[in-house]
């Protein structure tokens, strides 16, 4: 155990050390500052903004953000769902893939049209090269750019005001693909293939076993370029069905470190980000603040769990419960990944959540259900947050009889209307996805396991998916029409009403005017209020799932309990 807390403190230090000049370097970037990269890549965003007749001083109200945004999301959804089903008579298709079922491929455009990558396929028995590249792969990078613009479009509607315009979507879109997202991606592929990782055009492989004598096949393909935008991106869509529990996927330690650093390492920046695009650092530290206090709580349950309460074997395997993992991570590995994936909207694993303890499933589950505000999807987990913070504000202004302020903005009946529906939509559509499918009369078949556990299956998969999350317990089958269709449209609502509710927000607070701070405003960057935040998104949280962990997990822990 001694050994996993260290590790766990190294990874938390060097993320943050990280974290912090990536974060003023974002900043930079979206104010439009000059940033050392300038001089390569500042030609090729003024040739783009002059390929889109886009002038410096273009800018969007709200409606017109909103538009963009949809309508961009609606060609990427349509643009995945057409690669997918014409992929047979596309190139790069050496192994001769058919196109999936209709309702496969909707689902699969709309997760990762949406951010999601819920899989209820395995890559390598079902996509070719191109739709992985050409389809996925470009919609990771796009997804992701999208969220982080309209985080910056809600900053601005704190900035601005008395402004109608809330800045230009596409210039938004570029800056962060050409200036952050390209990058790093580009950095983190290049090391990930130099342990081993795959990225190749090839056929399938062929060896034979030496001990069997039996024939292979060994799936290939450009597998590195993908798995750094999904990490970097919280996208975490595996090219291969095992995702980073597969060897050509995760082959080493170091790869393992360094894909798990990516999860977080965007969405932990951008609140640097945010506290100097706002002018006031402060605010910046607490919101990183409490998400460093909720996740270090969650890896500690999680890890503790998986270590003492779990099945355990006597030599070698005598560290925890090892079942659904992978001997190169171990139980310390596997739990920092579990906690990270589910906090930051990443969906990658690298062990199967299934075999999990039934409470360390719940701490998974519960970071989902929370709304994955603690970091969270890159700008969608900030913006979470955020929403959080001004729901505390409201809460606080209500207990002493004040107007609400948060970051010089009074905050109004229609600012609450738009954080309801940021902060209730995900639940909503969670549990309804849920209800539905228990009443479904072959719900059973869709599950490997009865009873609570069994529960504790479909209750994570609609979790999940109603969290724009993407990952599984394992022992849920998702392929079927069902699931693919109405988990594809929870993953879509739950994606863009939010999403829009954020730029009508932003719209409004920009068109306000900014009210001078005084002895009797709430200070939203102290001790108390970040307790008094801690206690809110638990409480909702807690309020919004209690009764249906109670039935799965919390059940599963008692009738296990030997």
């Amino acid at each position: 155990m001694t050994q996993i807390v260290i590790q766990d403190t190294l990874f938390l230090i060097i993320l943050v050390a990280l974290s912090v000049p990536l974060g003023s370097y974002i900043y930079k970037v979206m104010a439009g500052k000059a940033v050392f990269l300038s001089r390569v890549i500042a030609p090729i965003e003024g040739g783009i903004y002059k390929l889109m007749s886009i002038a410096d001083e273009d800018e969007m109200s709200p409606k017109d953000y909103i538009f963009a945004v949809i309508v961009f999301s609606i060609f990427g959804l349509i643009l995945v769902f057409g690669i997918q089903m014409l992929q047979f008579f596309l190139p790069f298709n050496p192994e001769n893939f058919h196109a999936p079922s209709w309702d496969l491929a909707f689902n699969t455009a709309a997760s990762f049209v949406s951010n999601t990558n819920w899989q209820a396929y395995s890559g390598e028995s079902s996509l070719s090269y191109f739709t992985q590249a050409v389809g996925l792969c470009v919609q990771n990078f796009l997804s992701a750019a999208t969220g982080i613009a309209v985080l910056f479009a809600l900053i601005r509607g704190f900035v601005a005001t008395k402004k109608t315009t809330i800045g230009n979507f596409w210039k938004d879109l570029i800056r962060v693909l050409l200036y952050v997202l390209i990058p790093l991606s580009l950095v983190l592929a290049l090391l990930l293939v130099s342990q081993g990782v795959v990225q190749t055009l090839s056929p399938y492989g062929e060896v034979v076993s030496l001990e069997s004598g039996t024939v292979q096949t060994i799936p290939l393909g450009p597998a590195a370029s993908q798995i750094a935008i999904k990490q970097l991106g919280t996208n975490g869509g595996g090219f291969f069905g095992l995702n980073s529990a597969f060897p050509l996927e995760n082959p080493t330690a170091l790869t393992n470190f360094l894909q798990l650093l990516s999860i977080l390492l965007i969405p932990a920046a951008l609140c640097v980000s945010f506290g100097k695009a706002v002018k006031d650092s402060n605010q910046g530290r607490a919101i990183y603040a409490v998400m460093l206090i909720l996740f270090v709580a969650a890896l500690a349950a999680v890890t503790i769990n998986e270590y003492y309460a779990g099945p355990t074997f006597q030599g070698v395997m005598a560290s925890g419960s090892m079942e659904g993992k992978e001997i190169i991570h171990g139980v310390g590995t596997s739990a920092l990944w579990g906690t990270a994936t589910t906090a930051a909207s990443n969906g990658s694993v690298n062990a199967m959540h299934d075999s999990f303890t039934p409470l360390s499933g719940m701490v998974l589950m519960f970071l989902m259900q929370i709304g994955e505000v603690v970091f969270g999807g890159v700008g969608s987990g900030l913006y979470g947050m955020i929403a959080f913070v001004i729901l505390t504000v409201f809460i606080a202004g209500l207990m002493v009889g004040r107007t609400p302020e948060y970051l010089g903005k009074k905050i109004e009946p229609f600012d609450m209307k738009m954080i309801a529906l940021i902060v209730l939509v995900p639940p909503v559509f969670t549990l309804l996805g849920t209800a539905f499918a228990v009443l479904m009369p072959q719900a059973s078949s869709w599950l490997s396991n009865s009873g609570a556990h069994g529960f504790s299956e479909l209750l994570y998969a609609f979790t999940s998916m109603g969290n724009n999350n993407g990952s599984a317990f394992g022992g849920f089958s998702a392929n079927s029409i069902f699931t693919n269709m109405v988990g594809g449209m929870i993953m879509l609502m739950v994606r863009f009403v939010p999403m829009i509710a954020v730029i009508l927000l932003a719209g409004n607070l920009s068109n306000k005017k900014t009210v001078a701070a005084s002895d009797g405003t709430l200070s939203t960057s102290d001790l108390l209020f970040m307790g008094l935040l801690i206690a809110i998104i638990v409480l909702i949280g807690a309020l919004s799932f209690l009764p249906a962990l109670a039935l799965g997990p919390i059940a599963d822990f008692f009738t296990t309990i030997k």
